[in-house]
Parts: C-alpha cells; structure tokens; sequence
C-alpha cells in the first residue's frame, strides 16, 4: 500500500469512526431536557399498589431509570442511599419535600427485587414494567442507556438531566430551608 492511499484509507476510518460516535452519543441522549416538563405517568408499584407522578407534584422528585443487571446502576446506590436520607423529609423553599422514583429497566422480577433488598432502596417509589428498554415509561422518557435520571421540581419542571450526586446535592440543600 503506498503512503498516500494509508493516509486516505486511515483518514477514512478515523472519520467513520467519528460520525459513528457522534450518532451512538446522539442515540442515547435523553429525550428531554432541563427546562421542559415532566412527562405525567400512571403505574404500579413494586408493592401492587398504583401510582400517578402527579401524586408527587409539589416535592423534587428524582426519576431514577435503573437495572438490577447494570453494573454502573448498582454501584450507585449508596449514593442514592444517602441523598435520600439527607433530603427525604426536609421542607424546601419552593417544594414540600422529595422523593425518589426508581424505574426499572428489567425483565426479571426476582432479581428486581432482590437487588431492592440488597442494596437498601428504602423509598417506596419502586416501578418496573419488566419489558426492559421496551416499556412504556423508559419510551416516555427516551431512556437508551442506564443510569438515567431527570430531578423534577414542584411544578413539574425537568431541572436536570443526569446530574452528578455532587449537583444534586448542591442543588437540593441551596434550596432547603435550614431548621
């Protein structure tokens, strides 16, 4: 191969390789985003008991997409762990509290709730359709990738997309009123 077509044949693939990533990141990309609102859902709980989004309005809520398969999803609940504990209760300047939604993006049941158990997730928001990225909350919400999380404000507002446990923390306790 001469020195000129290497070239060409190497420009090639790094630029299909580059279009190639910038689709994939597209693709995966939330479906909304800060600033938009909230889209309402009805579902039913892990505990059998049916559930409105709009039962929340009036708290933050954080839309939580995960799956008791994804790694990067597990590893994150001691962190959700502990911002519940922190803000679950706590009275802000523009919301009566805040909840967390988990989602789950499953397909079995038993290992849902095993890892429910596990890792401690010991708010009462648990909703999983088992039909993993396929059921109609995760299409709702254009969820292609897990973790997913939107923080919802008392009317309904999307305020982030997918915010570090260090933005969600900074964001909720500027907001709370100090006791």
């Amino acid at each position: 191969m001469t020195d000129k077509r290497w070239i060409r044949t190497t420009a090639l693939i790094i630029i299909l390789a580059l279009v190639g990533y910038g689709i994939n990141y597209w693709y995966r990309l939330p479906k909304y985003h800060d600033g938009e609102m909230a889209q309402p859902f009805t579902a039913t709980l892990a505990d059998g008991k049916s559930f409105k989004l709009h039962d929340l309005k009036g708290q933050y809520i954080l839309l939580d997409f995960w799956g008791s398969w994804c790694g990067p999803c597990r590893s994150e609940s001691p962190a959700l762990v502990r911002l519940y504990a922190e803000f679950q209760g706590q009275t802000f300047k523009d919301a009566t509290g805040f909840e967390i939604v988990s989602i789950a993006v499953e397909t079995k049941k038993d290992r849902w709730m095993q890892a429910i158990q596990d890792d401690q997730l010991s708010w009462p928001y648990h909703i999983s359709e088992l039909k993993r990225f396929s059921g109609d909350i995760v299409t709702l919400y254009g969820v292609r990738e897990i973790p997913t999380k939107y923080l919802i404000d008392a009317e309904g507002k999307i305020v982030m997309v997918n915010p570090s446990f260090e933005e969600l923390y900074t964001y909720l306790d500027k907001n709370r009123i100090a006791e």
